[in-house]
């Protein structure tokens, strides 16, 4: 008999792994604390790596009725707007990795995986279901839920993000540290924006202290922003504090007129400080293991926290079928097979916030030798090309290893 698994959250990542497990032949329950599904979310870029697992998945036509074909990616520095273009993300894309380069609304993103997994299975989603406790025997594993329920399975999946209980009851204790780093974040109708910047390119702008980043989504009706400035005396993480625009301006004050052009256009701009956490060195304990934020929580400066959770929803499903019957050999050789890449990624996604915000970048002559030496080709194919590359439907299955104590 297959196993059964048990996934507490209903996220990116949770809701990829199950359907991923799905189409193995598994029966899958999606645990999710809200009692209703609503809109959580701004911008999010997908690359090759992550699109290859989705398309796979049959989420392909829906995709695309919600992006537009993306232009390229491109640098503006701060105060002068000056332009250089990193890298193509359409064509290029498409050519060298099979797959497409998205940027998506995160809401059109979860609504397409939801509407995934209710053509599968209907009864999947458990909603209103809030993860408090796990226990586990040789044969089993229970979770207990906040309205006193308990629900039993073959295996646990935690992908309950980055204040994971799944975590903290089987694998290890949250540490997070401020990382000097708040973000803002917003959509914006793209018809309130000058023409000029309604086109289809992700812009990185980047200067000492601050970065920002924009591009099209909701097929393209929406600009997503996102502003990243360091700042102390602020340290709440939340993805739903609401600051003002007054706020996010002073945070940006001096910027090119572009800037303040998007920000006067944020309807409630969201805010929150920005955490790091050391990489893990181990989330699996016998027939629990941990995905995306739960396992590997990073800053945003490589545009693959959520390319990560769905590759790890991936791989998960083929260990779990690998080694049928044996669940706790198949996190382990799930995490063996995942660990070093995602540590490399939270490792990357920590220096790459040290390039955006370096303190060269404070003048516009200082700025260009810089760039042309940091955003050099090679050094930008050596940057992303491991991370697009990366195809996680074959990537070869790490043997089990020895398992951790909890």
């Amino acid at each position: 008999m297959k196993s059964s698994v048990i996934i507490a959250g209903a996220g990116i990542g949770g809701l990829t792994a199950a359907l991923s497990l799905i189409d193995q032949g598994f029966k899958v329950q999606v645990l999710e604390q809200a009692r209703e599904l609503g809109a959580v979310g701004a911008g999010i870029q997908l690359s090759a790596n992550a699109t290859r697992v989705l398309f796979q998945l049959g989420l392909g036509d829906a995709l695309k009725q919600v992006t537009v074909p993306p232009g390229g990616k491109c640098i503006r520095l701060w105060n002068t707007g000056q332009e250089w273009k990193l890298f193509d993300l359409g064509t290029e894309s498409l050519e060298r990795y099979g797959y497409p380069y998205l940027m998506l609304y995160r809401p059109d993103l979860h609504r397409i995986l939801v509407e995934g997994l209710r053509a599968r299975d209907p009864s999947a989603l458990v909603l209103g279901a809030k993860v408090v406790d796990i226990t586990q025997s040789a044969d089993a594993v229970s979770v207990m839920l906040s309205d006193g329920r308990t629900l039993s399975a073959d295996a646990v999946v935690g992908g309950d993000g980055v204040h994971s209980v799944v975590r903290a009851k089987t694998i290890a204790e949250d540490k997070p540290r401020y990382s000097g780093c708040i973000a803002w974040r917003g959509v914006i109708p793209i018809e309130k924006l000058p023409l000029s910047m309604q086109g289809t390119a992700g812009v990185n702008w980047i200067g000492p202290g601050a970065h920002v980043i924009h591009y099209p989504v909701h097929s393209g009706r929406f600009v997503g922003f996102t502003g990243i400035v360091e700042r102390e005396g602020w340290y709440r993480e939340s993805w739903t504090e609401t600051g003002s625009v007054e706020e996010c301006l002073a945070d940006f004050a001096g910027w090119h007129p572009d800037i303040h052009a998007l920000i006067r256009q944020l309807d409630n701009p969201q805010r929150w400080a920005m955490m790091v956490r050391d990489p893990l060195s181990n989330w699996s304990n016998g027939r629990v293991t941990l995905l995306g934020d739960a396992a590997h929580p990073t800053l945003p400066f490589l545009a693959q926290g959520a390319g990560m959770a769905i590759e790890d929803g991936c791989v998960l499903a083929r260990a779990l079928k690998f080694h049928e019957g044996d669940v706790p050999a198949s996190w382990r050789a799930y995490q063996s097979t995942r660990l070093d890449r995602t540590t490399k990624i939270v490792m990357e996604s920590a220096a790459n916030a040290k390039r955006f915000h370096n303190k060269d970048l404070a003048d516009a002559a200082g700025a260009t030798a810089y760039i042309e030496r940091e955003w050099e080709e090679n050094k930008v194919r050596a940057r992303y090309e491991w991370l697009f590359a990366y195809e996680p439907e074959n990537v070869p299955l790490a043997l089990p290893q020895v398992e951790a104590a909890a």
